[in-house]
């Protein structure tokens, strides 16, 4: 470990786990930035390049989730190993099989991506005008996911080892060079969506260099004498926690999609209005994925150290957080939802229903930050099944039942119910997961913050 701050088996746990988390904050409203800048400075090239966009956005949000679902395993993983200080498993050598496999994956699945991408946006409704923006997007998005995987395969091991603010650092300043390159290639240089997917593919190049760079110099990654020792035994473990954790990931994008359909069902403007919305909420619940990062590494060194008391005191900690700035989400959003639609959405009927989900749901985000922190927990545990069953209970035992049910009885009014039905039913859901993997123990609960 590289430092003393790294050992995260002393001391206060609630203080480990906000010093892992708040630096995380700026790291991931930076990155959500991009997304965001691209939508605004495509927009201002027409319609097509989007739409594109909107096209674009829910497939790659399902491809990154494979890196997500593999940063967790090598978190879960390496946290453990150096928590167990156990010398036959060198979390070194735990973080380079990490970085190999992370990279050999998603070698492979950018030349599927490729090669498959024509037909995708196609069965999922792209039209001609569309296809040629998104054909002048993909390829440079495909070149650029490997060094996307580097970039979140290293910062998880920066967070396995206890720091959070080498990452969130390089993730703000990746994400500040690919909004600055944006109009001078979009707009200057005259490529337009290409130009914007080369900002991305720059960004992505130089960043991955420099996040392996620091890493080697803080010795996060150091080249180990047998590099193939125990290569086996890492692979199963990063794959156990990765591809389940990759799996619920991805049913997130799915899932909204889903519910996407049934809020079509009201109108265009309903579309619009719930958009709008959950752009708003999703910048709503940085903080609470910002503790998410955070918990991981806490549970994984303490359930290594055998200090389980430990990993369920910072699990506590974090759903208190939950539920306190949950709850003034909720009061912001109903207080300040009809003006924050106003301003996102300039036609009223979409901006009345961007403001009525925003005012029911914003009440219910708390459980949502439950199931992601919960999540984060268990997959750090080597639960991560126990995550995958989460996450799909979320979506299609609760929200996207209830969502068609709810359009159906109570027209757009039933979607933001569905959705604050799921939030806290699938809370109550996480509580019980977290009790019987051993990471909530109501009984000691005055332990938290001790």
């Amino acid at each position: 470990m590289s430092t003393d701050k790294s050992d995260l088996t002393t001391g206060p746990v609630w203080r480990a786990l906000a010093r892992l988390s708040a630096p995380m904050v700026i790291g991931i409203l930076a990155t959500l930035s991009v997304g965001l800048a691209d939508a605004y400075f495509l927009g201002q090239l027409g319609g097509a390049p989007l739409a594109a966009v909107g096209y674009i956005y829910p497939v790659t949000a399902a491809i990154t989730s494979l890196s997500i679902g593999l940063s967790a395993g090598s978190n879960a993983t390496v946290s453990q190993a150096i928590g167990a200080r156990n010398t036959e498993r060198d979390p070194t050598r735990i973080g380079l099989h990490a970085v190999g496999l992370g990279v050999s994956l998603a070698l492979l699945v950018a030349v599927i991506t490729y090669v498959g991408y024509p037909a995708l946006f196609r069965l999922i409704g792209a039209r001609e005008a569309a296809m040629t923006e998104i054909a002048l997007f993909m390829p440079w998005w495909c070149a650029s996911f490997p060094f996307l995987v580097v970039q979140m395969q290293t910062g998880a091991l920066f967070r396995a080892h206890g720091s959070s603010v080498a990452p969130a650092v390089l993730m703000t300043l990746a994400a500040i060079l690919n909004i600055s390159l944006d109009p001078l290639l979009i707009f200057t240089a005259g490529l337009g969506t290409e130009g914007a997917a080369l900002a991305t593919f720059l960004s992505y190049v130089i960043f991955a260099v420099i996040s392996v760079a620091y890493a080697v110099r803080t010795s996060i990654l150091v080249w180990v004498d047998n590099i193939a020792c125990d290569l086996w035994w890492s692979l199963k473990e990063l794959t156990r926690v990765g591809a389940p954790a990759a799996f619920s990931n991805a049913i997130n994008p799915a899932g909204l999609a889903a519910v996407t359909a049934a809020v079509a069902t009201v109108g265009t403007e309903a579309v619009a209005g719930f958009g709008a919305a959950t752009r708003v909420q999703q910048m709503a619940l940085v903080p609470m994925l910002a503790l998410s990062s955070g918990i991981g590494p806490v549970v994984g060194q303490n359930w290594g150290a055998d200090q389980p008391h430990r990993a369920a005191a910072g699990v506590q900690a974090a759903l208190a957080f939950c539920i306190g700035y949950g709850l003034l989400v909720g009061v912001v959003l109903f207080a300040f939802g009809t003006g924050f639609a106003s301003w996102l959405a300039s036609d009223q009927t979409a901006a009345g229903y961007a403001a009525s989900y925003m005012q029911i749901t914003g009440w219910s985000l708390f459980g949502y930050g439950f199931v992601v922190v919960v999540n984060a927990a268990m997959n750090a545990r080597s639960r991560a099944g126990w995550s995958m069953v989460l996450s799909l209970g979320r979506i299609f035992v609760f929200y996207l039942p209830l969502a068609w049910l709810g359009v159906s009885l109570l027209d757009f009014t039933g979607i933001p119910i569905a959705a604050f039905t799921a939030n806290v039913a699938a809370a109550a859901v996480s509580l019980v997961f977290a009790w019987k993997v051993g990471l909530f123990r109501p009984h000691n609960l005055s332990a938290t913050f001790a």
